[in-house]
C-alpha cells in the first residue's frame, strides 16, 4: 500500500470512530489500529461487516520484554543480536549493560493481520494482553475462522491465551514440551532434550547437555569470490577463497 492510500485509510477509519480503536497509525505504507483487548470482538466484526476486511491472513504475538534494549541494537551499538547480550536465562551478558524491563507496561501483544479483498486494503490490529503473568485476549475465531490454527500457534511459541479459542493446544512443539519458545526470556539451548531410551524402548526427557555458545555476524572480507574468481592461475585454473 503507498502512503497516500495509507493515510486515506487512516483517515477513513479515524472517521469511523470505532468503540474499542484507540490509536490508528501508519508507517512506510502500513496502518496499524491499536485495539483494547475487551473491545476486540465487537472491532473485528465491525471491520468485517461494514469495511469489508473479510479475510484474516495471520496471527502471531509480539513479546515487548527489553523491547529496543541495547541487546538488539545492530547498527552502532555493542550488541549484534540476542545470541551475543542479555540478561535474560540462558543469554550472555555483555560488559556492564542491563535490559530492564518496565513491569508497569504490557509485555504481550497479539497482532492481527486482514485483508479487504474488495477495497484492496491491508490493516494490522494490535491487541495488548493487561496481565503479563497470565496474557489472555479474546479469540477471533467467531469472526474469521481462519484463525483458529494461527492462534494455536501463537499461544504455543509465544504463551498467549486466547479466550473462546474451540481447541487452544499446542501446534508446533512437542506435547511434554515446557514453556514457550518465542518468550524472549527463553533460554536459547532449551530447558531439556529427548532422545530414544532402548532400553526403556520409548523418547524420554533429559536436561539439555549443549553449551550455550555466543553468535557471531558472518565475516565479509573485502576481497570477493568474483574479484578472486577473476585471477586465474598460471595453469589456467581459478583461485578458491579461504574459508
Amino acid at each position: 500500500m503507498n502512503t497516500d492510500k495509507a493515510q486515506a485509510q487512516v483517515k477513513l477509519l479515524t472517521a469511523a470512530a470505532i468503540p474499542g480503536v484507540e490509536d490508528i497509525s501508519s508507517d512506510i505504507g502500513e496502518v496499524t489500529a491499536v485495539v483494547s483487548a475487551e473491545k476486540l470482538i465487537e472491532v473485528a466484526t465491525a471491520l468485517r461487516d461494514t469495511h469489508g476486511f473479510e479475510q484474516l491472513v495471520d496471527v502471531c504475538g509480539v513479546d515487548y520484554l527489553h523491547y529496543s534494549a541495547v541487546e538488539w541494537e545492530t547498527g552502532g551499538g555493542s550488541g549484534f543480536s540476542r545470541g551475543v547480550s542479555g540478561a535474560s536465562v540462558g543469554r550472555l551478558s555483555f560488559g556492564d549493560e542491563v535490559a530492564v524491563f518496565d513491569e508497569d507496561k504490557p509485555r504481550f501483544a497479539a497482532v492481527y493481520h486482514l485483508l479487504s479483498i474488495q477495497n484492496n486494503n491491508r490493516l494490522r490490529l494490535k491487541v495488548f494482553a493487561t496481565d503479563n503473568e497470565f496474557p489472555v485476549v479474546p479469540s477471533v475465531v467467531g469472526v474469521w475462522a481462519s484463525a483458529e490454527w494461527p492462534e494455536r500457534e501463537a499461544f504455543d511459541l509465544m504463551g498467549i491465551h486466547f479466550d473462546g479459542h474451540p481447541d487452544l493446544r499446542r501446534l508446533l512443539t512437542d506435547y511434554g514440551f515446557v514453556g514457550h519458545p518465542f518468550r524472549k526470556d527463553f533460554p536459547l539451548i532449551g530447558n531439556v532434550e529427548m532422545r530414544y531410551d532402548p532400553q526403556k524402548k520409548r523418547v524420554i526427557y533429559e536436561p539439555v547437555t549443549i553449551e550455550p555458545r555466543v553468535l557471531v555476524p558472518r565475516v565479509i572480507r573485502p576481497t570477493t569470490r568474483k574479484n578472486i574468481a577473476s585471477e586465474s592461475t598460471p595453469e589456467g585454473d581459478t583461485a578458491e577463497s579461504e574459508s
